[in-house]
Parts: structure tokens; sequence; C-alpha cells
């Protein structure tokens, strides 16, 4: 944009005369801010709703999780927080309201719900021989696995040869290549070295970005302010949100 420049030659308070000086250049230039991309989810709406979810240990949990969103659940051993995924998963006798997307939990057949609300638990079960049969599509599972440091050569690894941190990646991946809108994590790091764990953790920050909802346990306070806007607290099969400053350190 051009503007003028304009000097007085002539004339007093009533009346003044003034002349175009060349013009100069107002435009200042400004540096461009990129955007954040939107995520590609709708965002606000709880996703899976739990009320007045128990069992014969567990007390009275209510709690909503939004797409794009994953919530810490931080508490003592057997206080109760694998009760809690496993309630929500429905692989525990259980009483309360469970609802995905605004349908009623009792509405969907047992095996769509737990792949829709994947659970991964600290001790993963194996029924084959080799890493492949667990898998029903290899080429799937593969672009995943190499994102944790698996091999190609992986597919045909006998169960009995891995570690128990092996296994963990390995059950992650088998939960996440079928779908689900929710992940249920039951320290999922816990066995792993530090480059696995900043594999898994950047892994699963990918999928919240993209609307996955989760809930992990761990103890590690350092991991539960880097993956999570929130935090469940469990003690004595009690669930309570833990209230004060909260980093957000996880996209919506």
């Amino acid at each position: 944009m051009a503007c003028y420049s304009l000097r007085v030659v002539a004339g007093d308070l009533n009346t003044i005369v003034v002349q175009a000086a060349k013009s100069v250049n107002c435009q200042t230039a400004r540096p461009e801010v990129p955007k954040e991309p939107e995520p590609p989810f709708q965002t606000g709406a709880p996703l899976l709703q739990v009320r007045d979810l128990r069992t014969n240990i567990l007390k009275p949990a209510s709690l909503a999780l939004a797409a794009g969103e994953c919530i810490a659940v931080r508490g003592p051993s057997g206080a109760g927080k694998t009760l809690l995924l496993r309630a929500i998963a429905d692989l525990d006798p259980n009483q309360g309201l469970v609802s995905l997307e605004g349908r009623d939990r009792s509405t969907i057949p047992g095996p769509e719900w737990r792949r829709l609300v994947g659970y991964v638990p600290a001790e993963p079960g194996w029924w084959a021989e080799t890493v492949g049969e667990h898998f029903g599509d290899w080429t799937a599972a593969a672009a995943v696995l190499t994102k944790l440091g698996f091999p190609e050569e992986a597919k045909s690894w006998p169960i009995a040869r891995l570690s128990t941190g092996e296994r963990l990646r390995l059950a992650l991946v088998r939960a996440l290549i079928v779908g689900p809108k929710v992940l249920l994590l039951d320290e999922p790091t816990a066995a792993l070295d530090l480059a696995s764990v900043e594999a898994v953790e950047s892994l699963i920050a990918d999928r919240i970005w993209a609307g996955l909802a989760v809930l992990w346990v761990t103890h590690d306070a350092g991991q539960a302010r880097r993956i999570a806007r929130r935090q469940l607290v469990v003690e004595a099969g009690s669930v309570r949100e833990e209230v004060g400053q909260w980093p957000v350190t996880t996209s919506l």
C-alpha cells in the first residue's frame, strides 16, 4: 500500500496549503504466523461416558472422555486402577452405565465393544507360537511395528523368546490396528527402556491427535504430565479427578 507524506508550504491557523511530497511505502512486512492444523474430529462432546460404574471392589465411578483426549490414571498398587479399566471394557462383572458416542454398552455385542474400546493389559495374553499368527493383517501391523523398533523378521519370532517389553509393544500394536475409538492402557511402558518409552508415547500422541481417546494407567508422574490434560486418582477403590495445575501437553 502506498501513501503520501505532506508538508505545509503556506498558511496560517485558518488556511493551510499543503503540498504532496514523493510517495513512500507505508507497508510494513509482517511475518505470517502458521496456524495450528485443525484436528480431524469434533472436539468437546464426550465420546465415552461412564456413570456410577462399580464392582464388588470398585466404588461408583463417573467420568467422561472426549475424542482426542488422554486421561492419566494414577494411584498406589492395588488401589483399583486395573479394575476400573477392566470394568469399562466389560471384562469383569460390573454395574452402572457406560456409553460410546451415545450408544449404551448393553446394546453393543461384547466382541464389538472390545474392538471399539480396546484394552491392553499389563500382562497381555498370547495363544499361538509366533508373533505373526497374532495379527490378521501383517502388512498393517508391520507399518506400526517399525515405529516401535521391530524389524520385518519379527513376524516369525517365537512368542517364547520375547521380552516383557517386546510383548507389551506388540500387544499395543495388536490393539491399535483393529481401529478402536477408545484405548485403555494398563502401564504400557512399565518394562521399557527410555527410547522405547519415547516411541510408544509418540505413537499414541499421533493417534490421540487423530481422535483416539485414551485412559492411560501410569505410576510415572512425569509421564502423566507429558501425555495427559487430566488426571484421575484411584485410592482404595474410589476414583476422583485430581484438581489443580495440570500442564496442557496433548492436543484435544
